[in-house]
């Protein structure tokens, strides 16, 4: 999109974009951050394109790791060339944690879901596809966190009826003991949970549930166990909801240092900075699409990297990857 010549064109431009539901974002944004194509802001740059499904972006050494969960691919982009590094078909790529050997998890969200081991080239080197009792992962697997002492913990999200239905509460927390073999049950009835999280004390456990527009959060128990589940933030008091879709967020999230909570609203166009006391920080608005999906912090947490789909309801989830200052 090219810069408006004059005051006439400017009104009409701006029209248009309010017709988009951007308005807000080209008011805030100078004219003349409009001349690049992919700047929808001074602090929004998109950085790669065209992603069927944009998910589990992880900065790692300089280079952002992201998946698709449509096209089924593990990425990894160097800032400037995007290579494909793991294709597997039915699995459809979601969640992605790095652990301290330096491998990842990936979420298999595709149902029955999968939790696979990958090295940073994309090689498969494990696979789980049941728990401990060897019940299948009915409904997928929708993200995956890993704790300061190589453990982990994973969601499992559905099962996502055909057509969606928000009414079943069956969503899972499962746990991988560090040097574990097998993942346990350790919380039930959550209402599709997604985006996991650990504050940096190992002592909380944040979880979305999409369908209710809630976190949760969890005492973690020497053993791993949780306790003392409770609801930590209802997102509709912290912002206004931008629609009324019963699938409106929260979605994936990502925990800073000072143990800061960073969720995407699927279908909310934006990403919310929560204090660890629940107090909304700040509200990132993206401009690139209104499926924000997930979040991951750059080199010292300066920058993040948001994966989001232009169209929540485009069936293909095209979409793309923008980065934006961190407001600390």
């Amino acid at each position: 999109m090219s810069a408006p010549d004059n005051e006439g064109d400017r009104m009409n431009l701006f029209s248009e974009l309010k017709r988009r539901n951007v308005y807000k974002v080209a008011v805030a944004c100078a004219v003349g951050a409009l001349l690049a194509a992919t700047v929808a802001c001074a602090d929004e740059i998109t950085v790669i394109t065209n992603v069927l499904g944009p998910e589990g972006p992880l900065f790692v050494d300089g280079n952002l790791y992201y998946v698709g969960w449509v096209s089924n691919t593990l990425s990894k982009w160097d800032g400037k060339t995007s290579t494909v590094l793991n294709h597997t078909e039915g699995c459809g790529h979601n969640g992605l944690a790095l652990t301290k050997q330096k491998t990842f998890l990936l979420a298999c969200t595709n149902d029955p879901g999968a939790i696979v081991e990958l090295d940073l080239t994309g090689k498969q080197l494990r696979r789980w596809g049941t728990d401990s009792n060897g019940k299948k992962f009915d409904g997928g697997i929708n993200d995956i966190v890993v704790t300061a002492n190589g453990g982990a913990y994973a969601t499992v999200f559905g099962p996502y009826a055909n057509p969606p239905i928000p009414t079943s509460i069956i969503g899972k927390i499962l746990y991988l003991a560090p040097g574990g073999q097998k993942w346990v049950e350790v919380a039930n009835d959550l209402n599709y949970a997604n985006g996991i999280g650990v504050s940096p004390d190992q002592k909380t456990l944040y979880v979305s549930q999409t369908v209710s527009n809630c976190l949760l959060k969890f005492t973690i128990e020497a053993d791993g166990s949780l306790s003392n589940r409770s609801n930590f933030a209802l997102l509709n008091l912290l912002v206004k909801n931008k629609n009324d879709s019963s699938w409106l967020g929260p979605d994936s999230m990502k925990i800073d240092s000072k143990g800061n909570i960073y969720v995407a609203q699927w279908f909310g166009g934006k990403i919310l900075k929560i204090s660890p006391e629940g107090k909304l920080l700040h509200v990132f608005e993206i401009a690139a699409g209104d499926g924000t999906t997930n979040v991951a912090f750059g080199q010292d947490e300066d920058e993040l990297y948001v994966t989001v789909v232009k169209d929540p309801k485009d069936t293909h989830a095209k979409g793309s990857i923008v980065k934006i200052r961190n407001i600390k």
